[in-house]
């Protein structure tokens, strides 16, 4: 298939699956990546399924991947620290995302090198997409988007925040806002064609649980593992896209030479160093590269990748364990980090600072962070997306807050909606 038909193709599976109660997309949107599998997954419908609250979620997935040593999607949400360290949530779970949630898909298509392929279920799947009519449909009905802190409060909390680095509680923390609608009446099949459209990224995705939906234009690998190897891939720095070739290259340069920018991305290194320490043959974890810059249609972000040799001895579900959840949407050292973000936030995360992905056959896996994403509850018709930054002490809270926007522009604009 050539770009075009690659794109139409992708419309209407993706039509296709939504039909089930459950669905999974995963969607490199063309980005070459090392460590890359695959270039789009659609698992659609159910063989068998795992729901599972935090308290014993990751031996439950143990247990379940020991029965299925197949093909399986699901998702892990941020709350799951709550099993892991001696925390908690207090504020209010609007969306109510289950912590834990796998299955084994009844339908599996790949799309490798432009050619699409049936890996499970009845292969005239493909007959049947083909002749699918796909038109594009409105959005929805969004109303205003609202704010869970003003812009004083969010200033005021990243003060705080900057104290508790002067006193040496933290290094760094990872803080987070909540923008969200009530009575959002959209089509989140559409949504999503939307966002990959004005943000396609290499992580991006779809997942459908019955009435819920995560709508994710993610640009960021939590984990990978490829044969004995595992990859995982921070981003820490921002900087803003420019229309003018010139201005956009020195920008890039900009970032690429900027000391605040590295100072928080090595300090994610370090952390996910450490985390990958607790799943690694001794001596294995490396740097593979530190402060790479890459280019998205928004912005341009600092990536470092970490690797090393996972210890044949451990399952795989615990190598995933051991770095959840994603060390650069929370800070260092993790656990104060966490804490502190559960005392200055207003929402809770839920599956926002998340993962989901895939397992196959082999036990290679690969996740993404869930970020730059909406999470929407049809039956509700609650719509939620969440943006955040690194605090350090070198940070400027108005200049955090504006990057908030930057980040939070690409799903305003995807939802056609303004921000009150």
């Amino acid at each position: 298939m050539n770009t075009q038909e690659l794109l139409v193709f992708k419309q209407k599976a993706l039509q296709w699956a939504a039909q089930f109660d459950v669905c999974c997309c995963l969607d490199s949107n063309e980005y070459t990546d090392p460590y890359s599998k695959y270039d789009f997954l659609l698992a659609a419908g159910t063989k068998h399924q795992l729901n599972s609250s935090a308290g014993n979620a990751f031996q439950a997935l143990q247990e379940f991947r020991n029965t299925h040593q197949e093909w399986m999607f699901g998702m892990l949400s941020y709350d799951l620290k709550n099993e892991l360290e001696d925390l908690h949530t207090a504020h209010e779970n609007t969306l109510a995302f289950p912590d834990l949630f796998f299955f084994v898909p009844e339908h599996l298509l790949m799309v490798k090198n432009g050619r699409a392929e049936v890996l499970t279920g009845n292969p005239d799947v493909l007959e049947t997409i083909s002749q699918l009519n796909y038109q594009r449909a409105e959005t929805g009905s969004i109303p205003s988007i609202e704010r869970r802190m003003d812009k004083a409060t969010y200033i005021s909390k990243v003060e705080q925040l900057r104290k508790s680095i002067a006193m040496g509680d933290i290094y760094e923390v990872t803080f987070c806002q909540e923008f969200f609608a009530e009575n959002a009446a959209i089509d989140p099949y559409q949504v999503y064609l939307n966002l990959n459209q004005v943000s396609p990224t290499p992580f991006s995705g779809f997942f459908k649980l019955y009435g819920k939906y995560i709508l994710s234009a993610s640009p960021e690998r939590f984990l990978c593992k490829r044969g004995a190897q595992l990859f995982s891939q921070p981003i820490k720095g921002t900087a803003k896209r420019s229309t003018n070739s010139g201005e956009d290259q020195l920008i890039r340069s900009a970032l690429a030479g900027n000391s605040k920018e590295k100072a928080e991305n090595v300090m994610i290194v370090d952390l996910v160093r450490n985390d990958l320490t607790k799943s690694a043959v001794k001596g294995s974890v490396k740097v593979e590269e530190l402060f790479g810059i890459y280019t998205f249609p928004q912005v341009h972000q600092m990536i470092s990748t970490v690797s090393c040799t996972m210890d044949p001895e451990l399952h795989v579900v615990e190598a995933i364990k051991n770095t959840f959840p994603a060390g650069s949407m929370t800070g260092a050292p993790k656990l104060r980090a966490m804490e502190l973000i559960e005392e200055t936030e207003c929402s809770r995360r839920g599956m926002y600072s998340g993962a989901f992905g895939y397992f196959d056959p082999s036990d290679d896996f690969d996740f993404n962070v869930v970020i730059r994403s909406i999470l929407y509850d049809s039956t509700s018709k609650y719509l939620s997306f969440q943006v955040g930054g690194a605090i350090t002490y070198a940070s400027s809270a108005e200049a955090e807050y504006e990057e908030c926007l930057l980040k939070a522009s690409a799903i305003v604009k995807t939802l056609k909606g303004s921000v009150t």
